[in-house]
């Protein structure tokens, strides 16, 4: 079985530190939001990079796809999410970067509603 070139995968930066914050003590995995994150990537629908910040402390679960190297190539930006955990919207999250993600499909909405604005002024 041949491994796609990583360069056609998109990435995805995860915060260690607040990964699975939003779900608090209710998430029935043992190795929690940063696994599932793992997972996407063992499976390698992205890459992952684990950070210990990202900045956005105000927010929670805060994750970034990245765009493929030709979707960089093409100007695309990466797109910011949080709260994004669990198990629904983390598939929902690795479906969309299975097929592509930022400048290849089209944001669904639940993750849509997830986004992060990183454009609007600094309060």
């Amino acid at each position: 079985m041949s491994h796609p070139d990583r360069r056609q995968i998109p990435g995805l930066t995860a915060c260690s530190l607040c990964a699975g914050e939003t779900l608090g003590g209710g998430d029935s995995r043992a190795e929690g939001q940063l696994g599932r994150l793992r997972n996407i990537a063992a499976r390698g629908s992205a890459t992952l990079t684990e950070v210990e910040c990202l900045d956005q402390c105000n927010q929670g679960d805060v994750v970034v796809a990245r765009p493929c190297a030709l979707g960089r190539r093409r100007g695309v930006g990466p797109v910011w999410f949080s709260g994004v955990a669990g198990d629904e919207l983390t598939d929902v999250l690795e479906d969309w970067l299975r097929e592509g993600g930022p400048g290849h499909r089209d944001l669904p909405e639940v993750l849509a509603e997830k986004l992060i604005d990183r454009e609007a002024p600094a309060s």
